[in-house]
């Protein structure tokens, strides 16, 4: 890290938000204030979480932990604090940047750790936890297909492989500001954006998330993006499909305010064809790639000169894909790492999704082996955990979920009682909401009849049999999902 920052000129605006602007000293300065604290930790050498909306000083923590060989911990803001505390738990974090230290207190970290700045840093009395490979630099929690996210392992060398691949892609475009939309939070920005943007010399644009559009996991405003854009003149954005969508939705012929883009990436869950098209005719230069936290994020991604419409792009330089026989996407040369497991030891990775390469090396992605859910904001969520909470309220007999691609979710509800009427089902639905982040939760129902193992609908032990309840209401989940007829 220290070798990326010196060769950088001293006057160049490495990182900007909506009132600051750090060259590479002012990096470097702040860079060395938060090793001292870091180090004046009770534990110094111990995990430290980060809960902060996207700022310089989320990036300069990053940097630093780097620099000093600690494993940093990001807590996204829009898992719920009983997530928080599981992953907290989990990681054997003893120390917190944030900038609420009442919020650090509530977390279990009450004693303040003297650091001036934007975030500061709290830490708790000495906790047990198990100790993590020397090479652990971050830990990724993805949304959490359950209430229990996955923490995933990574080393520095691991990030700054994907950046580099990613720069070498794409260095000939001449990006000199890169504006960050999505939560640093979320790998795909974190590495994609500012670690790519740092190879290429560019300057890393990183105002409060709600400066840009983007309000909790779910809620967009494209109008504000759009001015955002404008007023950054921003030459590179990294967005989610339903964000694309948003976006193309509100955006004129021609939009003036996007004429600086020179690259937009789509990833995340899968884009339609038909939607990157539209989104090209309107000015929008749109590519669309695929990865996992797996793998550091990116994996595949289309590039200018080397594209094809319908797929996710060629693997990155330093991947190799195949497909397995039963048509999962396999990934080799990663070494993936799961919180509390060996790494695994095999050549290839699985996955989990199904796709297929065609002659000249482009993945198509053609679905998922299992039944998680990926909205269009990118929340990965097993439909288990919603149905468990509206079953849970006890006015509901059966629940299916559904969404999958789309801006919320949906559910097919069999009331527990004829008797009960629209406005006590809805009560049952926004009683499980409660206890579920806003990316999990239920925004549209419709009443359906009783599913049986005996219309082939559900097993013998009650479990749905997803394909087919999909085949057989398949009117119905699309009316969920169409505004003219949304039931709620």
């Amino acid at each position: 890290m220290h070798n990326l920052l010196d060769s950088l000129p001293a006057t160049l605006p490495l990182i900007q938000s909506g009132t600051q602007t750090w060259s590479r000293p002012a990096l470097q300065q702040r860079i060395a204030q938060l090793r001292m604290a870091l180090l004046a930790r009770r534990a110094p050498r111990a995990p430290v979480a980060i809960l902060a909306d996207n700022c310089p000083d989320w990036l300069a923590i990053d940097l630093c932990t780097q620099e000093l060989g600690i494993t940093l911990v990001p807590l996204p803001l829009f898992f719920t604090p009983g997530q928080w505390m599981h992953v907290i738990a989990e990681s054997g974090v003893q120390s917190i940047f944030c900038a609420q230290p009442q919020q650090a207190g509530a977390l279990g970290f009450p004693d303040a750790v003297a650091c001036e700045g934007e975030l500061r840093l709290c830490e708790g009395p000495l906790r047990a936890h198990l100790p993590l490979p020397d090479d652990v630099q971050k830990i990724t929690f993805t949304s959490g297909t359950t209430s229990t996210p996955k923490g995933v392992c990574l080393s520095t060398g691991q990030q700054w492989e994907v950046a580099r691949a990613l720069h070498d892609g794409l260095c000939r475009l001449g990006v000199e500001r890169h504006l960050c939309l999505l939560p640093f939070a979320v790998l795909l920005e974190n590495i994609a954006g500012p670690y790519t943007a740092m190879l290429s010399g560019a300057t890393t644009i990183c105002p409060p998330l709600a400066e840009t559009g983007l309000l909790g996991a779910s809620q967009f405003d494209p109008q504000v993006c759009l001015d955002a854009i404008a007023r950054y003149q921003a030459n590179s954005i990294i967005l989610l499909p339903q964000m694309l969508q948003a976006l193309v939705a509100v955006a004129a012929p021609d939009e003036p305010r996007i004429r600086s883009l020179k690259f937009v990436a789509v990833g995340g869950a899968k884009t339609p064809a038909r939607l990157i098209r539209t989104a090209r005719a309107k000015g929008f230069p749109v590519y669309e790639g695929y990865g996992l936290s797996e793998c550091s994020s990116v994996v595949a991604l289309n590039l200018p000169g080397a594209e094809r419409e319908g797929s996710v792009g060629r693997p990155l330089a330093h991947r190799q894909l195949r497909i397995a026989a039963d048509g999962e996407i396999e990934v080799g040369g990663a070494r993936a790492r799961y919180l509390g497991q060996a790494a695994t030891s095999g050549a290839w990775l699985g996955t989990g999704d199904l796709g297929h390469l065609d002659a000249d090396g482009f993945l198509f992605i053609d679905g998922r082996k299992k039944d998680i859910l990926i909205t269009g904001f990118g929340r990965n969520v097993s439909p288990e955990w919603p149905e468990a909470a509206l079953l849970g309220t006890g006015r509901i007999a059966q629940a299916v979920v559904v969404g999958d691609g789309q801006a919320s979710l949906g559910a097919l509800i069999v009331p527990l009682s004829a008797q009960l009427g629209r406005e006590q089902i809805q009560a049952a639905v926004d009683q499980a909401n409660a206890d579920l982040p806003d990316y999990a939760r239920v925004l549209r129902w419709m009443p359906v009849p009783p599913m049986s193992s005996a219309d082939g609908l559900v097993t013998a032990n009650g479990r749905p049999r997803r394909p087919a309840i999909h085949l057989h209401f398949q009117q119905q989940i699309a009316s969920l999902f169409t505004p003219a007829e949304q039931t709620t």
